[in-house]
C-alpha cells in the first residue's frame, strides 16, 4: 500500500481490474507487524495522486475472507476497476472451521474479452456498468494505447483538455458510486426499527461487537449492531438506518477513520470508541462503553 500507490493510481487511470489485498498491522511504518489495527481505510479511501476511488471491502471472519475474496474479483472484474480488499493480522493469523462452497451456488463471474474491431475503441463505456472493453494485447485489429497520461474521452488519446480531464475523472468516480446498486441492504442485528443505540463496526470487530451488543441486549437494553462490509461506495440506506437510532457508537481499531466516513457523509452525530494496542476489542471493552454511552 506505501510503496505501490502510484501504480494503484496507474490501474484506476487505465481501468484495469486488480485486486489489492491489504492485512493491515500496527504502524505506522514497520510497527507492530505481527498485530492487528484497522489504520488504513482511509489510506484505502484516498491514499493515491488525483481522484482516483477504488472500491473497498472488509472481511469480518477467517472464513469471510473467502467471501469477500471472491466478491472483490467479481466486481473488478465486472467493473474494470482495482478492487481493495482489507483485512488484517487477526484475520491472518485465525481460523475457524469453514464449509467448503458449493461452486455452482456462488454468483457468476465473466470474463468478457473484446474480439470483434469493428467500432472499437479503448473507452467506450457499458451504459449500466460504465465499465470499458478489455482487449488482449496483440488481438488483430484491436491494437491501442493506454498509460497514465490524462486520455481522450473514448479514443484514449493523450488530451490535456481541461473539460475532458473532468470528463473522465467525474465518470470514473460515477462508475464507482454506481455499484451501491449491488450492495445488499443494511441488515441491523437487533432492533430494525430504531432504539437507543447501534454499534456499528467494520472489519475482524465483528466477533467481539455482536457478542456484547448480545450480552447488553440481555439485559433488556435497546441496543443494535450494524456491521458493514462494503467500505465504498458505502449501503446506500446505511444513513437512513443509522437515523433510526437515538446514538451512534463506532467501535474500530484505529483513531476514528470510519467515524470521520459517516460523520461527513451523513453529518451524524456519531462518537467513536478506539483501541490502538495492536489488540482486538475485549467484549467487556464494549459492553462497559456501551453502558456508559446509554448512561451519558
Amino acid at each position: 500500500m506505501n510503496l505501490k500507490a502510484e501504480a494503484v493510481g496507474l490501474a484506476v487511470k487505465t481501468e484495469l481490474p486488480l485486486i489489492i489485498t491489504d492485512i493491515q498491522r500496527a504502524g505506522p511504518s514497520t510497527g507492530m507487524p505481527t498485530k492487528p489495527e484497522q489504520a488504513d481505510l482511509l489510506a484505502a479511501m484516498y491514499g493515491r495522486h488525483g481522484e482516483s476511488p477504488i472500491p473497498v471491502i472488509a472481511a469480518t471472519t477467517p472464513a469471510d475472507c473467502f467471501d469477500c475474496a471472491y466478491e472483490a474479483v467479481r466486481l473488478a472484474l465486472k467493473y474494470m476497476t482495482p478492487v481493495i480488499l482489507l483485512t488484517d493480522g487477526q484475520l491472518a493469523n485465525g481460523a475457524e472451521p469453514w464449509l467448503l462452497p458449493d461452486v455452482d451456488r456462488l454468483p457468476e463471474i465473466k470474463v468478457e474479452f473484446r474480439t470483434d474491431p469493428e467500432g472499437f475503441l479503448p473507452y467506450l463505456r457499458d451504459p449500466e456498468t460504465l465499465s470499458r472493453p478489455w482487449a488482449v494485447p496483440g488481438t488483430p485489429g484491436l491494437e491501442h494505447r493506454i498509460g497514465g497520461l490524462s486520455s481522450e474521452d473514448k479514443t484514449g488519446n493523450i488530451s490535456y483538455s481541461p473539460a475532458n480531464n473532468e470528463l473522465m475523472v467525474r465518470t470514473r468516480a460515477r462508475k464507482i458510486a454506481g455499484i451501491a446498486r449491488e450492495v445488499p441492504p443494511t441488515e441491523i442485528f437487533g432492533d430494525a426499527d430504531g432504539g437507543d443505540l447501534v454499534l456499528l463496526g467494520w472489519g475482524s470487530t465483528y466477533g467481539s461487537i455482536r457478542e456484547a451488543v448480545k450480552q447488553v441486549r440481555g439485559k433488556g437494553k435497546r441496543v443494535s449492531h450494524i456491521h458493514i462490509r462494503y467500505l465504498n461506495p458505502l449501503p446506500s440506506d446505511l444513513g437512513d438506518q443509522l437515523r433510526k437510532f437515538k446514538k451512534v457508537l463506532v467501535a474500530e481499531m484505529n483513531m476514528g477513520q470510519l467515524l470521520k466516513l459517516i460523520r461527513a457523509d451523513y453529518l451524524i452525530d456519531a462518537v467513536g470508541f478506539n483501541k490502538i494496542q495492536g489488540r482486538p476489542f475485549k467484549v467487556s471493552e464494549l459492553a462497559n462503553r456501551i453502558t456508559r454511552a446509554l448512561e451519558g
